[in-house]
């Protein structure tokens, strides 16, 4: 099985993340991978072509399709284009479950595309201009996103084979939850295995299989992203951010960092404060 696991992080402040496709440019492809997460594209200029369950999606300006939670999918963005991407987290949705922390939304051809694609764009350039009062106006746009979804979108017959399959991917999210949400405490994969009741062994194959990296390098990517966020959106001193991210010196956090993103911690806060960010 050779896809990956996608890290998600909602944006600060907000129960979701919102942003412009990183393939924008063009002549861009994204690898199968998986997430529990809801995921919506809404294309608003150029084209993509989606691949999901290997089944091939072309997708025009206007147009949309769901990613469902544990869904295996790839993008191709042969040209340049404009899509605001929408990723909702699966528990956002628990009291409409199907069955255990699952819950299907149709992905293609719903009458109502029109409506949500227009929803999901209003949503992006209120976020984007950040003009007075719009946390209200967000919640009031991502509430109807939210209603359309599960009035509108949500599929309640479903087989009992695709639950299978989506346990088997869930199994890996459910830890990797956790992992998220306990970031920043001293994490240990034995402990881990134990909670969830697995040996050490397994946990640690599960999380190469399916995350294609090992749990120790999965935990220092939750904390570097939430990290890199920090620095953004903050006034904290470096020496701060790595401690409040579980890191326990702030010169490993510099030299993991520029491994990581190409530029030290001191250089991305110049450029923050430049202007060039």
């Amino acid at each position: 099985m050779e896809f990956q696991h996608e890290l998600i992080i909602p944006n600060e402040g907000q129960p979701f993340k919102l942003f412009l496709f990183e393939g924008e440019n063009g002549n861009y492809v994204r690898e199968k991978h998986w997430h529990t997460s809801i995921e919506i594209f809404a294309v608003m200029e150029g084209r993509l072509i989606f691949f999901l369950n290997e089944k091939e999606y072309p997708l025009k300006a206007g147009e949309l399709i769901i990613i469902n939670s544990n869904e295996i999918h790839s993008i191709h963005a042969p040209e340049k284009n404009r899509t605001v991407v929408l990723q909702i987290p699966l528990k956002h949705f628990e009291e409409y479950f199907t069955a255990e922390r699952f819950i299907r939304f149709l992905s293609t051809g719903h009458p109502k595309n029109p409506e949500l694609a227009g929803y999901i764009r209003q949503l992006y350039e209120v976020n984007r201009k950040k003009e007075m009062g719009c946390e209200f106006k967000i919640r009031a746009i991502y509430n109807e996103i939210m209603y359309l979804l599960v009035s509108a979108y949500r599929i309640t017959e479903v087989g009992e084979k695709e639950v299978r399959y989506s346990r088997r991917l869930d199994t890996l999210s459910k830890i990797t939850t956790y992992m998220r949400e306990n970031y920043k405490e001293d994490l240990k994969l034995s402990e881990l295995a134990a909670m969830f009741g697995y040996s050490d062994a397994y946990l640690s194959r599960m999380f190469c299989k399916y995350a294609k990296v090992n749990f120790k390098t999965y935990l220092q990517d939750i904390r570097m992203a939430y990290a890199y966020r920090e620095l953004l959106t903050t006034d904290h001193t470096i020496s701060a951010v790595a401690l409040n991210n579980g890191f326990c010196s702030s010169r490993g956090f510099a030299r993991d960092f520029k491994k990581r993103y190409g530029i030290l911690p001191s250089e991305l806060l110049r450029e923050r404060k430049n202007g060039f960010i």
